[in-house]
């Protein structure tokens, strides 16, 4: 047994039907695919229609599970409805939302255009909280029990960080809006919950992030205390705990899954660890010379 493997039985998810936007390719594919080997039916939305159709596809045929591919810009309220009601036409209900669509820059604040931090607000904050908004009313209206809403954050969503600005300010407001639902809906029988993972490199987000030869100058395992970066079969299942009715008791809760990464850059005297065990032992007879005189 290890960390790349399956961690729960094969119907934990069995009845559950699931949403997930962004789901279309990457760490969404990732945990849409898991979702589906464990039992659940899922929606997988994107802009991209014909990337959504072949996803699903695949993923039929990988776990025999029921996919629905389903255009949706989250940015559009509108739409967001509309994605909602075909689920719920196809599937008869809807039980769980993730909110896993996102976007990012990797920039200089003062090189970006209005609209490009608009863009990525759209997506992220405004995005989240019009699925989070309509799903929430829909359960609501409907009297529905046992609800989830799963929003995957980032560990700077409370730090912060220079050069990702848009997209940590976003982030810290779906932590906000996490965090004050959990409270205010529970009472309708809605669970909310957060994933702030760490590196989990996927192709297309890093390939855009780091183009070329930066990815390995910018070697985010050396970040890292243990010394890799995620495996997306580990964030799977952690998402699929946090929806799942195991996790029936977990509410308003924020899962760091990072290695340690930020703790790391968090901590004032952690960049000590570059110094050689050498130079340690020279400390160390440093100070016994100054105790002594």
């Amino acid at each position: 047994m290890n960390y790349t493997e399956k961690m729960l039985r094969d119907d934990a998810l069995k009845g559950k039907n699931i949403v997930v936007t962004g789901g279309g390719s990457g760490l969404g594919k990732a945990m849409t695919k898991y979702f589906l080997e464990l039992g659940a039916k899922v929606a997988i939305t994107s802009r991209n229609l014909e990337k959504l159709q072949n996803t699903a596809k695949e993923l039929e045929e990988e776990t025999k599970g029921e996919c629905l591919p389903l255009q949706c810009d989250v940015r559009h309220y509108d739409q967001v409805e509309k994605m909602l009601q075909q689920t719920v036409e196809k599937f008869g209900s809807v039980d769980i939302l993730l909110n896993n669509a996102a976007g990012n820059f990797i920039s200089p604040t003062e090189r970006l255009s209005a609209n490009a931090f608009d863009t990525i607000i759209d997506i992220v904050l405004k995005g989240s909280k019009n699925c989070t908004l309509a799903f929430g009313k829909h359960w609501i209206d409907k009297g529905e029990k046992n609800k989830t809403v799963l929003n995957i954050v980032t560990t700077y969503a409370w730090t912060g960080s220079a050069y990702v600005v848009p997209s940590a300010t976003a982030k810290a407001g779906v932590l906000a809006m996490t965090r004050s639902l959990a409270v205010e809906w529970a009472k309708y029988g809605i669970r909310m919950n957060a994933i702030a993972p760490g590196p989990f490199p996927t192709k297309g987000a890093w390939d855009r992030l780091l183009p070329g030869d930066l990815k390995e100058k910018f070697d985010l395992a050396k970040k890292v205390p243990l010394k890799r970066v995620g495996e997306h079969q580990e964030l799977a299942n952690l998402a699929a705990y946090l929806v799942s009715d195991f996790s029936a008791y977990v509410n308003g809760e924020v899962i760091t899954i990072d290695g340690g990464e930020w703790l790391k850059g968090a901590g004032q005297f952690n960049l000590l660890e570059a110094i050689p065990e050498e130079m340690w032992d020279m400390l160390e007879q440093m100070i016994k010379s100054k105790k002594s005189n």
